[in-house]
């Protein structure tokens, strides 16, 4: 290990700097003056972004002749044969990790101060916002899986205090409970899938996880542990069948929703699978599940996006799909290409959701595109960063979307998986439709703007157009991390991830087509998709959704899971109630004892009637008694 003097401490101070800032606003931000909680909490997210910065720099100078920055506050966890230390690591996937949390999260944590500048409970939202950061970063550098789970269930727990944060609204609350026990099932599987490992291997380190003994293990073993880390997976990055949470939580405010969806919870799962890249290479079957829950959660959400009238609920599927397209990256074994796609996504899709904040909060609250249109005149700065985005997401080159989601089809080819591969070229034409067709309803087509909200659109301030300039130019840029080997070669650069991540892949097969050629299938995909929605929506006049249908409606999945799991388990549960509860406890245990006590004093009390002559009676019936049964002993 490499971390020594300054390193242990600033990579210590990564996490703790948004947890001291937790500490503060919720203990005293009450007290702060207005506005000085929003400032604390954006000091210690751009700290820990500097500090996550410095540390990656460090590393890259000394990856070749050293190893990863390491840092303990010694034993966590000692029980019997299992020992767990609290120990941090910096490595190439870990920094790329933390940059990006902790970059796109100061971001977010700036736009919010312009965005809740008028919340009466603008302390409590930082604090739980410098929180969620924290645990996302104990998650991404923890050395083991234990530790790992703490953040894991801390964002858990983040998620639902920033989802219901606006807790009168029962709907509200209701969307971070869903969101926080939809989870529960995932986490299940982590630790189904955790505690096999250490069974097999007796350690719970990541080392263990790539040690050529891990990946040696029995194949039943390696698919207990497969399946159940990546059950974990789904629920955090919201795959077939428990994405169901995310959609909805769009409950809380716009910059929570792009925290969670670009820089924090969503990309755990995603992170995990890229952790245990050398157990889920040495296990086919899981391999096959894992890409096939990924294409299949891609084209899913994609088919429903395209049918949403919320701008946010467009955005919160588009979410679900891009990390269906991740998650069929890291099934086909291009690691790189999921970790790579997850640093763009973080940028685009912070800078959409931001956008889309902006554009609610000029309109007064209004989220329905359908009473939007011609915008870009009166948000220019919205409006220009938000397409940039758009172009981004749509994988329209040069730009970073383009780069990341190529990776992720040309790994599929190599692979030997052309059926992953067509469905991802579909996949990236639905998305080309859907967001070009939330672009053209908010910016372009006609003015459905609301009469009294029309008088008060307005830009908005710098500090929350500031961030969005900043994510739209990384959405740009983003694509220099991982330029394709031939390209990069061509301009005298590295493939950054590719080289740099140490990640694993599959075996190579000979591609049914060139990469030149599969590059240009993927941008007329795009462009397809991007007419079609342009030549329906964009111009005055015409079409407009009408909030109607199945996929609309998402396939009603929600209402086919409250009729054959929540109603069953409710049922069950009242009828559990009903007969240990009230039955049981209350009725036999409780009132029964107090009615056998009752009945015991009525007949104690007849004997105790306060007259001598009946004591008297019942002295000589207790000597009598006594001097019988002296008899019958001798």
């Amino acid at each position: 290990p490499m971390a020594s003097g300054v390193e242990t401490p600033l990579l210590l101070a990564v996490p703790a700097l948004p947890l001291a800032g937790f500490l503060v606003n919720a203990l005293a931000g009450r007290r702060l003056p207005r506005g000085v909680p929003g400032i604390l909490a954006c000091a210690a997210m751009g700290l820990s972004a500097v500090f996550s910065l410095a540390l990656t720099y460090v590393l890259s100078r000394h990856q070749v002749g050293g190893g990863p920055l390491t840092a303990s506050l010694g034993t966590w966890i000692s029980a019997g044969a299992l020992r767990v230390d609290f120990g941090l690591v910096l490595d190439p996937l870990s920094a790329l990790m933390a940059c990006v949390v902790t970059g796109v999260g100061f971001l977010i944590h700036v736009y919010s101060i312009g965005y809740m500048a008028k919340d009466e409970a603008q302390p409590r939202y930082f604090a739980y916002l410098n929180l969620f950061a924290a645990m996302m970063l104990v998650l991404v550098l923890s050395d083991n899986l234990a530790l790992t789970f703490l953040g894991w269930e801390g964002v858990g727990l983040c998620s639902y205090l920033l989802i219901g944060f606006w807790f009168d609204d029962k709907a509200k609350a209701a969307a971070g409970l869903k969101a926080f026990l939809v989870n529960r099932i995932g986490d299940a599987g982590f630790l189904i899938g955790a505690l096999a490992l250490w069974k097999a291997l007796g350690s719970l380190d990541y080392a263990a996880l790539r040690s050529p003994a891990a990946a040696a293990l029995p194949q039943a073993t390696l698919l207990v542990v497969c399946l159940g880390l990546f059950l974990g997976a789904c629920g955090k990055s919201a795959q077939i069948p428990l994405y169901v949470w995310l959609p909805d939580a769009m409950a809380g405010p716009t910059p929570v929703s792009a925290l969670i969806h670009a820089a924090t919870m969503v990309t755990a799962g995603v992170y995990l699978l890229c952790r245990m890249s050398v157990v889920l290479l040495a296990c086919p079957e899981a391999m096959t599940v894992v890409a096939v829950v990924g294409a299949a959660t891609a084209l899913w959400a994609a088919v429903i996006a395209c049918a949403q009238t919320d701008i946010k609920k467009v955005l919160a599927y588009s979410t679900v799909s891009q990390l269906g397209y991740m998650v069929l990256a890291c099934g086909v074994g291009a690691f790189s290409a999921a970790a790579f796609h997850l640093a763009t996504h973080a940028f685009f899709k912070a800078c959409l959701f931001l956008g889309a904040g902006s554009v609610i909060h000029a309109l007064g609250g209004e989220q329905d595109l359908r009473r939007m249109g011609g915008l870009r005149k009166a948000l220019p700065w919205t409006h220009a960063t938000f397409a940039i985005s758009v172009a981004a997401i749509c994988g329209l080159p040069p730009l970073s979307g383009f780069f990341s989601k190529d990776a992720i089809l040309w790994g599929a080819l190599e692979a030997g998986q052309p059926a992953f591969w067509a469905l991802g070229l579909a996949g990236a034409a639905l998305t080309a439709f859907y967001m070009t067709r939330l672009y053209a309803l908010a910016f372009w087509s006609s003015d459905r703007v609301a009469s009294h909200a029309k008088a008060h659109v307005h830009e908005s301030p710098q500090v929350m157009t500031a961030p969005l300039a900043i994510l739209a130019a990384l959405a740009v840029a983003g694509g220099l991390l991982n330029l394709p080997g031939h390209l990069a070669h061509a301009l005298h650069l590295r493939p950054f991830l590719d080289e740099g991540l140490g990640l694993p892949a599959v075996a190579h097969h000979a591609p049914l087509i060139g990469e030149g050629l599969a590059m240009g299938l993927a941008i007329l995909a795009a462009l397809g998709g991007l007419a079609f929605a342009w030549t329906r929506y964009a111009p005055a006049g015409g079409m407009l959704p009408d909030g109607k249908g199945l996929a609309h409606e998402a396939f009603r999945v929600d209402a086919l899971f409250s009729r054959i799991l929540v109603a069953p388990l409710k049922a069950g549960s009242e009828a559990l109630w009903f007969w240990v509860d009230r039955i049981l406890v209350d009725g036999l245990m409780v009132e029964g004892t107090a009615l056998a006590a009752r009945g015991l004093g009525v007949a104690a009390r007849r004997v105790q009637s306060g007259y001598a002559s009946a004591s008297l009676v019942t002295l000589l019936f207790g000597v009598l008694m006594l001097l019988w049964l002296l008899g019958g002993l001798r």
